[in-house]
């Protein structure tokens, strides 16, 4: 089946109608930051309305509670008064500063910038892809799709066109191969068998939201960890057969009438070169050793990163330090990496490699400026806690306090994230309502912020306004330049309703079936860690 024809089916019936409603609805969305911003003058502008009215409600919170109001009663605190303005005014900077995602993920990339720059991550997936059997190729390529994510971008910049240009080497057709990658990097997004940057970054935000209802409540970076490996399996499963039952037979074989020839001339899937293999050895190498001093520090009972007061793994440095450990597992291997191959001769060149990865965070700093005000408002009025309070009560009063809440909340956050693709910046938004919400009806944060990746992960492949969208049908167009939004919004829409059904209900065998925590020192229930 050529593109063209797949494109016009794609378009055929209501659902195709209402793709077009999503694409022209979520192009009236302002930019982001510029979405913050107004988020957080309408706070402002709520609260001094609710404090004119003088807006209350009961704290649910027992006697004794930390951050009950003494009163018994939330109110609801203007910020349009004398008192607002100097807060405002005052605490501008520190909102900014003291926002825990902005340090966590900084600190984070530096390390990747080492490991990107001396080439150590390219060559990881080009090992993982071009070594796979013919037969296993998908599979591979979904799986080293899911495994890229723990540096970030680098699955959208290199996995995904590498897929591609793999597919068509081996006469298939390459829109499978950029489709099984796009699926593993992007629907994989909250799945991964290592720690990657965007763990902090979502664990910081529910840190915040959390401390709308627990003032002390911490969440590390590694609350999903357990749950992040048996979902990278499903996730390569369901990503596999997707694409050998349905993708693949639907696209038949490929007809390059339309394609991009001179940028076709352009790609190789160059093999790793002798010194680039033993680079790999090298750092693997220097990984192993980094793994046995830190197996070391937290194992044995003496290890000088378990709680230095109880002896436990548990809420001790290791788990609180794992956004060090991730700067510091990537920069190793890194730059040993870059001596072998000689892409890194001096401190310069690692210099060189964490600047390029700040260079490129200009966006998310300007975006985290407007989402920490946005955040701290609506800490300060406490109209995150009053909301929290109402959806709770009225979730009690329809009786769905159980299990089942899960799923309209997960499809709901797959809904949002069709609008508003970034995870970051949903979670924002989200968060302060609907982690106070869930815990005040007994759920930990840890739970509900894995619930949320779900519904996440599983749209970020069907909605143009995800951040790498773009990158991926200019990647796509060099195969037809006849291609549409429409065309890879179908061909990745099978991924997502599948991955949404296996993973939810992977979600309620894992958590409420077999009883098993979403990762280490994570309670599934509020108040019973």
């Amino acid at each position: 089946m050529s593109a063209n024809r797949y494109e016009e089916q794609s378009k055929k019936g209501w659902f195709g109608v209402f793709l077009d409603m999503v694409e022209r609805l979520g192009n009236l969305l302002p930019h982001p930051v510029t979405l913050f911003a107004l988020f957080a003058l309408g706070v402002v502008l709520v609260s001094g309305i609710a404090g004119w009215f003088e807006l209350a409600v009961a704290d649910p919170r027992p006697e004794g509670a930390p951050g009950r109001s003494p009163t018994g009663e939330i109110q609801a605190i203007s910020l349009m008064n004398g008192d607002g303005v100097r807060r405002i005014v005052e605490q501008l900077v520190t909102n900014f500063t003291g926002f825990v995602p902005l340090g966590t993920v900084l600190v984070a990339l530096l390390g990747v910038g080492v490991a990107e720059k001396s080439g150590l991550l390219s060559a990881m997936i080009r090992a993982v892809v071009l070594k796979s059997p013919p037969q296993l190729v998908t599979g591979a390529v979904v799986f080293a799709g899911v495994v890229s994510n723990t540096a970030s971008e680098m699955g959208y910049v290199v996995l995904i066109p590498l897929a591609a240009v793999i597919f068509h080497a081996l006469g298939r057709h390459p829109y499978a191969g950029l489709a099984a990658a796009f699926a593993g990097v992007s629907a994989g997004y909250s799945a991964n068998l290592l720690i990657g940057t965007v763990d902090p970054l979502l664990a910081g935000i529910t840190e915040e939201a959390a401390r709308l209802i627990d003032p002390d409540y911490e969440v590390h970076p590694a609350v999903n960890w357990y749950f992040m490996i048996v979902s990278t399996f499903l996730v390569t499963g369901i990503g596999w057969w997707v694409t050998a039952r349905i993708v693949e037979p639907r696209l038949g074989s490929y007809d390059d009438t339309h394609a991009d020839h001179d940028a076709l001339q352009e790609q190789t899937t160059d093999p790793l070169t002798r010194v680039e293999v033993k680079g790999l050895w090298w750092a693997g190498g220097a990984t192993l050793a980094m793994s046995a001093l830190l197996f070391l520090s937290v194992v044995p009972e003496w290890g000088m990163l378990r709680n230095p007061e109880t002896g436990d793994v548990l809420n001790s440095p290791f788990l609180r330090g794992l956004v060090a450990l991730i700067f510091v597992f990537f920069l190793v291997p890194g730059f040993v990496y870059g001596w072998v191959t000689g892409s890194m001769r001096s401190d310069r060149d690692v210099v060189d490699g964490m600047a390029a990865a700040m260079s490129s965070m200009g966006l998310y700093i300007v975006l985290v400026f407007f989402a920490a005000q946005f955040v701290a408002f609506f800490g300060w009025t406490n109209l995150g806690s009053i909301t929290a309070v109402v959806g709770a009560d009225f979730l009690e009063r329809i009786n769905l306090t159980g299990p089942l809440v899960f799923i309209p909340f997960i499809l709901m956050c797959g809904l949002v994230n069709l609008s508003l693709g970034s995870a970051s910046a949903q979670w924002a938004i989200t968060a302060p309502i609907f982690v106070p919400m869930l815990m005040l009806v007994g759920y930990s944060p840890e739970v509900i912020q894995a619930a949320y990746r779900i519904g996440d992960s599983t749209t970020n492949i069907i909605t143009p306004m995800m951040s790498y969208f773009g990158l991926i049908l200019a990647f796509a167009a060099r195969y037809d330049r006849t291609l549409g939004i429409g065309t890879l919004v179908a061909m990745m829409l099978p991924y997502s309703i599948y991955f949404i059904i296996g993973w939810i209900a992977l979600f309620y065998l894992w958590v409420f079936g077999l009883g098993m925590p979403v990762g280490p020192a994570a309670p599934t229930f509020y108040g019973a860690g």
